[in-house]
């Protein structure tokens, strides 16, 4: 069963999700005529939309002769992207037809009869944006690290302390083994990007 927002604000009201707006927001200061618009972030109806962290985007890097291995993942790439402020507020900048690892604001706790989807806005979309669908899995705690892929022509701004995602709660029966007890190795991810592991 898809979660709502009754279920969404008593849960992140026990940890699952912090910070957590219990709203959604679309501008920071809506008495002023819709000056400081953002891509929306928060509870809606049936999800949360998160927000990107300004702390980390990593960009991937061709690097001639090198071929990417999950299993001995290289560092080298990925490069920095640096954070850029304007009058519209905090980005960073996927170039296109690249790809992009970055992570989310908020932190997660994911009860254990839930499994958590997270799916791309729509706003990005019409921009040629991609944010891979990924699970958080029943017990799993930490902050999401999320991968974006530019399929268009244009560079994109992808804006920090935003809306960046959202997610979906789904509720199962109960599991005989959550994320947690197996000691899943995306687990407790920090407020940074996590490179792939074997």
């Amino acid at each position: 069963m898809l979660k709502n927002d009754i279920w969404i604000n008593e849960n992140a009201k026990k940890g699952m999700l912090n910070p957590f707006q219990p709203k959604l927001i679309r501008h920071l200061d809506p008495d002023k005529d819709n000056k400081n618009s953002v891509l929306s972030f928060g509870c809606s109806s049936y999800g949360y939309d998160l927000r990107l962290s300004a702390k980390e985007f990593l960009i991937f890097k061709h690097i001639p002769g090198t071929v990417m291995n999950p299993k001995r993942f290289n560092p080298e790439n990925l490069e920095n992207s640096p954070l850029h402020k304007d009058n519209d507020g905090e980005f960073f900048i996927l170039p296109a037809h690249s790809y992009g690892l970055g992570v989310a604001l908020e932190r997660m706790k994911v009860p254990e009869n839930i499994t958590v989807i997270c799916l791309g806005k729509s706003t990005y979309a019409r921009l040629g944006i991609i944010v891979n669908t990924t699970p958080a899995e029943a017990g799993w705690e930490g902050h999401l690290t999320l991968e974006f892929s530019n399929s268009s022509g244009a560079d994109c701004r992808i804006y920090a302390n935003e809306g960046i995602c959202q997610l979906l709660f789904f509720e199962g029966d109960p599991c005989s083994t959550t994320y947690q007890d197996r000691k899943g190795k995306y687990q407790d991810q920090p407020e940074k990007v996590t490179l792939a592991k074997i």
